[in-house]
C-alpha cells in the first residue's frame, strides 16, 4: 500500500509525495546528489531515516519537519516510512535555492559566509500555514494539465513559510490569518481526543471545546489528517495498543480496557481489522521472537 509520487517541477527542484496507507513499514531508498538541500515534511504519522549502512537514524514525526544540508558529501534518501503515515520532501539545489534569497540571505542561517559549506541539519514545527499548503498538497483535485504548475507554486509558498518565522502575524502580513486558527484548532481537538481516548467526547462537545462549527471540525480534521475525527482515533488507539503489548506490561484485556473497550470482543475485532491478526496471536508472535 506505500506509495511515491516524484514531481519535477524544474531541472534542480523535485517534490515528493509519499503515502503509507498499508499495515507495514514502506522502504524507500533514492540517491540524492551532492549539493541538494533536502526538507522533509511530517503530515500524518512518523517516519525513519536512516544514515550510515544503519548506525545512525532521525525521526521525522506528524507536524514536524527536518533540514537536510551537506556540502561535503552526498545523502542518499533511506526512509522507513510507518504504516499510515505521510509526507512530502521537497530537494532543490543550493544554486537554485541561494537565487531565492540572494537578496535577503540573512534569514538563512546556512547560507551565510561562514557556514555556506558546512553540514546542516535543522528540526522545525510545521506552522498552520504550512499545514494547509501540505494537505493541498495532498488533495489535489484539479485539472491534470495545470498539476505541474500548481505544484511549482505551491512548492515555492512551502519553502516561503517554511522561513517565515513571525510570531506575531496580522490579517495584512499573512492572508491565511482565518484558516490558521481553524488549524489550530483542529490540532486542539486532535489533542483532546488523544488525551481522552477511552472515552472521548462527542463530536458536538469536541467541537464547543475547540470553538469551530461541527460541519468546519468534521471538513477541517479530514483535510489535514486525512482521516475522520473518530477513524484517526480508531488508529490511533491500535497503534498504542500494539506499543503497549510490543512493552511486554500488560495482557490483552489489559490493554483494551486501557485504550478505552470494556468489551474484549470488541477491541480484538478492531485490532485485527487494523494489522490482519489478534492481539492474542501478536502477543505470542513477539513472545516467540525474544525467547
Amino acid at each position: 500500500m506505500g506509495s511515491q509520487e516524484i514531481i519535477t517541477i524544474e531541472n534542480d527542484f523535485t517534490l515528493i509525495r509519499f503515502q503509507n496507507d498499508g499495515n507495514e513499514n514502506f522502504y524507500i531508498k533514492k540517491s540524492v546528489n551532492q549539493g541538494l538541500i533536502q526538507f522533509h515534511f511530517g503530515i500524518k504519522g512518523k517516519a525513519k531515516f536512516i544514515f550510515n549502512d544503519g548506525t545512525y537514524a532521525l525521526e521525522l514525526r506528524d507536524e514536524k519537519s527536518l533540514l537536510f544540508y551537506n556540502p561535503q558529501k552526498e545523502l542518499p534518501l533511506n526512509l522507513e516510512l510507518a504504516p499510515n503515515s505521510w509526507m512530502i520532501s521537497v530537494i532543490i539545489s543550493i544554486q537554485k535555492f541561494h537565487s531565492l534569497f540572494s537578496k535577503d540571505a540573512h534569514h538563512i542561517p546556512f547560507l551565510s559566509e561562514d557556514n555556506k559549506d558546512k553540514k546542516y541539519y535543522k528540526e522545525n514545527d510545521i506552522s498552520p500555514s504550512m499545514a494547509i499548503v501540505l494537505s493541498q498538497l495532498f488533495h489535489y483535485n484539479l485539472n491534470p494539465s495545470i498539476k505541474n504548475l500548481y505544484y511549482k507554486g505551491k512548492g515555492y509558498e512551502l519553502l516561503s513559510l517554511y522561513f517565515n518565522r513571525s510570531e506575531d502575524p496580522n490579517a495584512e502580513q499573512c492572508p491565511f490569518l482565518i484558516d490558521e486558527e481553524n488549524v489550530l484548532k483542529i490540532r486542539k481537538a486532535k489533542e483532546i481526543i488523544i488525551a481522552n481516548m477511552a472515552e472521548p467526547p462527542g463530536l458536538e462537545e469536541l467541537s464547543e471545546k475547540v470553538g469551530l462549527s461541527l460541519k468546519k471540525l468534521k471538513m477541517g480534521f479530514k483535510q489535514i489528517y486525512g482521516d475522520t475525527v473518530y477513524g484517526f482515533l480508531i488508529d490511533y488507539k491500535m497503534d498504542f495498543a500494539r506499543q503497549l503489548l510490543d512493552s511486554g506490561s500488560y495482557n490483552v484485556n489489559e490493554v483494551g480496557l486501557k485504550i478505552g473497550y470494556s468489551t474484549g470482543s470488541h477491541f480484538i475485532a478492531a485490532f485485527k481489522k487494523k494489522f490482519a491478526t489478534t492481539p492474542k496471536k501478536y502477543l505470542m508472535s513477539i513472545n516467540q521472537n525474544t525467547a
